[in-house]
């Protein structure tokens, strides 16, 4: 482990439905960027690099999105990791500080998307989800007139219910709570509220998932200023600084493809990552108060309770079913309403879910605040595959 690395301030646009807004990306990059800056209370001239995620768009399409913020001359990297992409944005600008090489640092994810389901940009060549669903097709076949990842967590979803007895109900809960949570969110694409009756009577996607279990395509950006603590001093930010604590990025390894269907989205990913940030920082999922985590769809969410530590293997639908995961419970996951409500603009999404731990742990989420939260875990996946965990604690700098 190299400096310590804070994040010292972040923004985010409002997630839109694609097409319903007339801007551009980098407008969306823009606004983030520009929101993250003035949260620090820092210039631009004072960030040294910048890394900047998106997946759809041409090459350097990052350096448009930022030249509306600046033309300092920084170098500035491109990302693209999927689902992942903001997460992966975040950890290589916290490894820009984290190794010496700079003292302030910029994260950026956009992402302008199409309508309905993603699709495959690229058919000339192999695709990069072709092992993936190689697989699905062995293990359960694939039905090639509807969305690839529905069914693939949908499966994940189907396995679930077979080894340990848990009911369509509890995936349904999962998208009950996240939409009621949205509601106190000002930046989140839908804040409808509906009863867990109407969430299971939504068209289906994919057996057990109902569409209000499923994220929308959206657009949207996020951004994060991140500093040394050498930074943080000299600048006078110890107040809105906090901590990154630990940090990991994972990908798949053999028993993704060697096992069942919740390996093949990413469960082992996820429980390495988590695994490595818990060793990093001597904490445990037990001393977390509040979680972004990547519920793409409500079987995601399920699988990475245990895939964190949140509980133990096949309890999952008992930490929902008690309502241990929302306001009042021992831990509240998704306070934003989470993919599912909040929206998913690929490569937006990790620095949303930076974006609400900070106002979380900072006490600036106003009517969606977590009491007394301290510690706080992200997790965010791309199949493919990437996932990245990452544990923050308000900064105790005197």
């Amino acid at each position: 482990m190299g400096q310590k690395v804070f994040v010292v301030g972040v923004g985010m646009t409002k997630f839109e439905k694609p097409g319903s807004k007339d801007w551009d990306y980098p407008d969306m990059g823009a606004e983030a960027a520009g929101k993250a800056l003035e949260d620090s209370g820092i210039s631009y001239d004072l960030v040294e690099q910048a890394a900047i995620g998106y997946c759809y768009g041409d090459s350097t399409a990052g350096q448009r999105a930022l030249y509306n913020v600046g033309l300092s001359g920084i170098p500035i990297v491109n990302v693209n990791n999927n689902c992942a992409t903001g997460s992966s944005a975040l950890y290589l600008a916290k490894q820009f500080i984290e190794g010496g090489l700079a003292d302030c640092t910029l994260a950026l994810g956009f992402e302008k998307m199409e309508k309905g389901s993603l699709g495959v940009k690229f058919t000339d060549r192999a695709s990069p989800m072709g092992k993936f669903f190689s697989k699905m097709n062995k293990l359960r076949g694939v039905d090639r007139k509807k969305p690839g990842a529905p069914q693939m967590f949908g499966n994940a979803a189907r396995q679930y219910m077979e080894k340990y007895g848990v009911k369509a109900e509890s995936f349904a809960r999962i998208g009950e709570k996240n939409h009621r949570h949205s509601v106190n969110n000002p930046y989140s694409q839908f804040r409808d509220v509906y009863t867990l009756q109407e969430i299971m009577d939504a068209p289906m996607i994919w057996d057990p998932l109902t569409k209000l279990q499923c994220c929308p395509t959206s657009d949207g950006g996020g951004a994060a200023v991140l500093a040394s603590e050498r930074f943080v001093r000299e600048h006078g930010l110890e107040a809105k600084a906090v901590e990154i604590l630990g940090m990991a990025m994972t990908t798949d390894t053999p028993s993704t493809f060697d096992e069942g269907d919740m390996k093949l989205v990413g469960f082992d990913m996820t429980k390495s990552a988590a695994r490595s940030v818990y060793e990093q920082t001597g904490l445990g999922p037990e001393n977390v108060d509040v979680v972004e985590l990547h519920d793409c769809f409500s079987a995601n969410e399920m699988i990475t309770y245990e895939g964190l530590g949140l509980c133990a293997e096949g309890k999952a639908a008992d930490l929902i079913d008690s309502g241990a995961v929302t306001y009042g419970g021992e831990v509240v996951v998704n306070p934003s309403g989470g993919l599912i409500s909040k929206g998913h603009p690929l490569g937006a999404t990790g620095l949303a879910q930076c974006a609400e731990l900070n106002w979380q742990l900072r006490g600036e989420a106003e009517l969606r605040q977590v009491e007394d939260a301290k510690v706080a875990l992200q997790h965010n996946l791309g199949l493919g595959g990437a996932c990245v965990v990452a544990m923050y604690r308000k900064a105790e700098l005197g």
